[in-house]
């Protein structure tokens, strides 16, 4: 489906050595600038060049109802999403205020939210919805396997257009009342965890609405038989059309040598899908913070990611990478700009 390279595949061992002694001879205590050495050393190593640089910063942010809603999972209707998506468009989300600060472009896709959307003309808009709404998968799968490979493929094409205008950093946001317990489903089958390791507050639900979740999830898992199936299988059964969307569109942003900045928690439940589908595919990632979702330090440790931030977000829309994003200028800044102790004349024993 996706042709991904290991990063070090693609350049001779004289580079890294030449990189990786550009960050050791900087002025300064070797490895005293912690994440944002290893994130300037990853950025290098996927652009080729020791001067790599990030242009068109690009979020994008998938949207999509869940029927699994129905089985009241959520503290919110799902007609919230529609409402948030065009909180979106009228720029009043928090996503947007971020974006805006770090002049990051932002692009809203309809994956499939329960709503008509075909008289909006807005230049980030994307209309391209798979269906209105996923299945309630406490009851049937969540989409056909068509549908799941149409949304794989759509995330991947609107990742291609990016790259085409010249986005090489890349973060993925969602909108979706529900999509927490399709994320914590897709965590529990791929992991073999049981639904309460898994299941957290979401949109705010209380201890007996986490536990209804985690009931949820646990017998979804069983009725679809999924501990022992692939993960597309999984996103297929329990997952969102956004989630999905976000699968190809990681994927196809790592093919393209792009970095691939991982949000939250339901946005790090697709990266466990990409993983799962390319053993490469972690090496073109920077997970940007560590989710207020109970199980999300879970979720990344089962991904060996080292989050750069933990601000006790839960908030999705990809408002983590946007807020992470200075930090990785600030990496390419030191790379770049920091003098050397040759050319700054400064003793380095």
């Amino acid at each position: 489906m996706f042709e991904i390279n290991a990063p070090v595949s693609n350049v001779p061992n004289e580079f890294i050595t030449a990189l990786q002694q550009k960050i050791d001879l900087k002025t300064k205590p070797q490895g005293s600038l912690g994440l944002l050495e290893s994130v300037a050393f990853k950025t290098a190593l996927l652009q080729g060049t020791l001067s790599p640089v990030f242009t068109q910063p690009s979020i994008i942010i998938f949207a999509a109802d869940h029927g699994i809603a129905d089985e009241g999972v959520s503290l919110f209707p799902q007609v919230v999403t529609e409402q948030m998506v065009l909180n979106f468009l009228n720029g009043g989300a928090a996503i947007n205020c971020f974006s805006k600060q770090h002049d990051i472009n932002l692009k809203i896709v309809n994956a499939g939210v329960k709503a008509n959307f075909d008289d909006i003309k807005h230049p980030d808009f994307i209309n391209q919805p798979i269906a209105n709404g996923t299945q309630n998968f406490a009851k049937q799968a969540a989409m056909t396997a068509a549908q799941c490979t149409d949304a794989i493929n759509a995330g991947a094409n609107i990742v291609k257009q990016q790259y085409q205008a010249g986005c090489n950093v890349i973060g993925f946001g969602e909108m979706g009342i529900a999509n927490t317990t399709s994320a914590a489903a897709i965590m529990a089958a791929i992991l073999n965890l049981k639904g309460q390791q898994c299941a957290g507050k979401g949109t705010g639900i209380d201890e007996e609405g986490i536990s209804l979740k985690a009931a949820v999830i646990d017998a979804a898992i069983k009725q679809h038989q999924l501990y022992d199936a692939d993960a597309l299988t999984v996103l297929q059964k329990v997952g969102g059309f956004e989630i999905a969307m976000m699968v190809g569109a990681m994927l196809q942003a790592a093919e393209l040598s792009m970095l691939v900045l991982v949000d939250g928690f339901i946005a790090s439940s697709a990266a466990l899908v990409a993983s799962e589908i390319d053993d490469n595919f972690l090496h073109y990632t920077q997970f940007c913070h560590q989710s207020e979702e109970q199980a999300h330090q879970l979720l990344l440790n089962k991904m060996n990611a080292q989050p750069l931030l933990n601000l006790g977000l839960r908030l999705g829309e990809g408002s983590g990478v946007a807020v992470a994003y200075p930090l990785l200028v600030s990496s390419l800044a030191f790379l770049n700009e920091m003098a050397s102790f040759a050319s700054a004349g400064v003793s380095d024993s």
